[in-house]
């Protein structure tokens, strides 16, 4: 009887393994000779699973590491991008993460940081002399994420500082304005901002622009309004867009803090972005002189181009958005028990982080592959268009989906992603909607032009 003889084989095994006070104190509360009865009925595969479940009681199940790089593009990079990677990586979750919640809170930018950030030597990442380092834009959109990674805010007043700001100057300005401003912007010692966007003018930029710029000599006179401009309630120098009333064209100025006749507005109750300083500027009659002017910006075109370049970061920027909060809450999930397991068990849970995983590595390819294009050189407003418009859909859906899984706690900044999830919406809408962006691309593949 082979069969009989297995079962109190391991029927012996298994009451051999439990311990007998225990099993006395257990008959105090459950009738012993039914569950003796139960487990006699038992097949061998039933025995088998109960001593599994006995012999592994108490032991905690080791899980994977916690990691949003899930086909490692990392590897693409070389060991120089790779460490700076992690440099960057080290200094935002040991400087920003234990403090970026109460400045969030605080709507407050931490100045602390500006001296440990200059230690970092990224600043104009992408740029030729003028002490910048001249890496990749691959890693210029490695950098957004990082940052990203841990506080979108943070990664936007960097984008502002070393992108919009200094990006303006390095490709529109004159070899004097770059001597002049781009050694100390890129050591922060001077706090750039770029202002565009006007309290009733966003997307129609191209050609509505409201601020005026009128020449008397060699002096442009400004007037006008420009709203949510970031960095604009501490910069030092402000990259201003302005019609020139004489031939209708868009023109850049680098306004110098104190200009008589300009003032500066801290926006408040923002729900997204909370740490970035953006302010609405005033600038009433406003002299700048000639040798302020960008001297290679003469139409809305150079704007562009900027806006181009940058566009691909904001891009990077979401997809480190999405995968802070994607680490954050499969974290939390591996943490967080139900019904005396870790809700990372059930199916339902499951089926949102793959959900979130999948479409967090359809966006890091697709920006690695935008960013192997910009480097080559053939890098179109359509290619960072359609990198915006996507990454910061999906983003919307991951950080959702983020709270979703952590229940009521998903609503609380000590678990970050509440943090995330109102981010997202403001990385969703600057840098160009997501209906501009598509109307961009609609334009490159129809060949037809969509826009009013």
């Amino acid at each position: 009887m082979p069969g009989t003889f297995s079962k109190l084989r391991n029927a012996y095994h298994l009451f051999k393994s439990i311990d007998f006070k225990m099993l006395a104190r257990l008959s105090e509360k459950v009738d012993l000779p039914k569950v003796m009865e139960s487990v006699a009925k038992m097949d061998e595969t039933q025995l088998n699973g109960l001593m599994k479940m006995l012999t592994s009681h108490g032991s905690k199940k080791k899980v994977p590491p916690v990691e949003g790089d899930f086909y490692n593009i990392s590897a693409r990079l070389n060991a120089e991008d790779r460490a700076l990677q992690l440099k960057v990586r080290a200094f935002m979750e040991k400087e920003i993460q234990p403090i970026v919640n109460e400045y969030w809170l605080k709507a407050e930018f931490p100045f602390e940081i500006i001296p440990k950030f200059r230690e970092l030597n990224i600043c104009g990442v992408t740029y030729d002399g003028y002490g910048c380092p001249n890496r990749s834009y691959l890693m210029e959109g490695i950098i957004a994420m990082e940052m990203a990674r841990v506080d979108a805010s943070i990664a936007t007043f960097f984008g502002v500082q070393s992108g919009l700001a200094m990006g303006s100057i390095y490709m529109l300005g004159s070899q004097a304005q770059k001597d002049e401003w781009l050694p100390r912007m890129q050591q922060l010692e001077t706090i750039g901002a770029f202002g565009l966007t006007e309290p009733e003018v966003g997307s129609g930029t191209a050609g509505g622009l409201t601020t005026t710029a009128k020449r008397t000599g060699d002096t442009w006179v400004l007037n006008g309004q420009k709203k949510w401009i970031g960095n604009a309630t501490f910069a030092d120098v402000i990259v201003i867009w302005a019609r020139d009333v004489d031939d209708n064209q868009v023109k850049g100025f680098l306004l110098r803090k104190g200009t008589p006749g300009f003032s500066v507005e801290k926006m408040h109750d923002k729900m997204a972005l909370r740490i970035v300083q953006n302010g609405l500027i005033t600038l009433k009659d406003v002299r700048i002189e000639e040798s302020d002017r960008l001297q290679h910006a003469s139409s809305f075109r150079d704007t562009a181009r900027v806006l181009r370049q940058t566009r691909a970061s904001v891009a990077w920027e979401a997809v480190g958005c999405a995968r802070g909060a994607y680490e954050n809450a499969l974290a939390y999930t591996n943490n967080r028990e139900q019904f005396g397991k870790p809700i990372a068990s059930f199916q339902l849970i499951q089926g949102h982080l793959v959900e979130m995983l999948s479409n967090l590595t359809a966006m890091q390819t697709m920006v690695f592959r935008l960013s192997e294009i910009q480097d080559e050189g053939g890098l179109k407003d359509e290619h960072a268009s359609l990198a915006k418009v996507f990454c910061t859909l999906r983003t919307r859906d991951i950080v959702g989906r983020a709270r979703e899984v952590m229940g009521g706690n998903g609503i609380l900044l000590q678990y970050n992603v509440a943090r995330f999830v109102a981010d997202a919406e403001a990385i969703y809408s600057y840098e160009g909607t997501k209906e501009i962006n598509s109307l961009i691309v609609g334009r490159a593949i129809t060949g037809h032009s969509a826009f009013v």
